[in-house]
């Protein structure tokens, strides 16, 4: 299991919902014995933005304006590129369905979806991009392979095994893009990961037409949409880390970025 790896989860569970808030709560409470009326309105405000993430209409608060940068590709905006890359996100363990075997996530599943089905519009040798950071025995580019040959009928040609985060998914397939003489891709994640693939992507100097999928901030809102519910604050959780994200690397990758505007 990759140490990095393992300290980047901790690390969210404490910023993200619903942890962060759940301590804020705790804070609260205990300050509720010196300072009633301060430690009650951190209790009561924590509580009341926890209910707000867990709402479809909370959802769309976050997850809209980073969307909404990258429309749904184009099918004219696909004719200089000259291979796909789609990112890994995760696995499921042990389907037993699928005889034991780890299998790619739901968001995973809709991204090699979309990928497959952007090979047969345009041709384009795909290339998948995982590692194993949880320490499995096999990695991530090796189940969203077999699921695009045997699901998908779509054929891959780079399996990216090494990397364990985005930056690591951008550097390394870089590398072997560049091998094979390739410095212009369409990247397929989710529209929300978009804006820090893009980034990161673009600063191993690749060429990047973005083709986003799995949009969750999209439509008119319904009352529906104001119920809390356990898989909308799921969605905020993912929402609020990709802004985090965003941020971390704008500030960890900027010298790259300057260097190379340089040259």
């Amino acid at each position: 299991m990759s140490s990095a790896w393992l300290l980047i989860n901790a690390v969210s569970a404490l910023l993200l919902p619903p942890l962060n808030l759940l301590l804020l709560c705790a804070v609260g409470v205990l300050l509720r014995r010196r300072w009633p009326r301060l430690g009650g309105g951190v209790a009561l405000l924590s509580l009341a933005v926890l209910v707000g993430l867990s709402t479809q209409a909370g959802v769309r608060l976050l997850a809209r304006p980073l969307e909404n940068r990258f429309p749904a590709l184009d099918a004219a905006q696909a004719a200089d590129a000259r291979a796909i890359v789609v990112l890994g996100g995760g696995r499921n363990r042990n389907a037993p369905e699928y005889g034991d075997q780890d299998v790619p996530r739901p968001d995973v599943l809709a991204r090699l979806r979309y990928a497959a089905r952007l090979q047969r519009q345009t041709g384009l040798p795909i290339l998948v991009s995982g590692g194993r950071p949880e320490g499995a025995a096999e990695s991530e580019a090796a189940l969203m392979a077999r699921v695009l040959r045997d699901d998908f009928q779509a054929r891959v040609q780079w399996l990216e095994e090494a990397s364990d985060n985005t930056a690591q998914n951008a550097a390394f397939s870089a590398t072997l893009l560049r091998r094979a003489g390739i410095a212009h891709v369409l990247l397929v994640t989710d529209a929300l990961h978009m804006p820090r693939s893009q980034q990161i992507f673009e600063q191993a100097s690749l060429e990047v037409t973005p083709a986003p999928t799995n949009y969750i901030g999209q439509g008119a809102l319904h009352p529906a949409d104001f119920i809390p519910n356990a898989r909308a604050l799921r969605d905020s959780h993912y929402a609020l880390h990709e802004w985090i994200g965003l941020l971390w690397y704008r500030i960890a990758y900027r010298s790259q970025a300057v260097s190379r505007s340089a040259l």
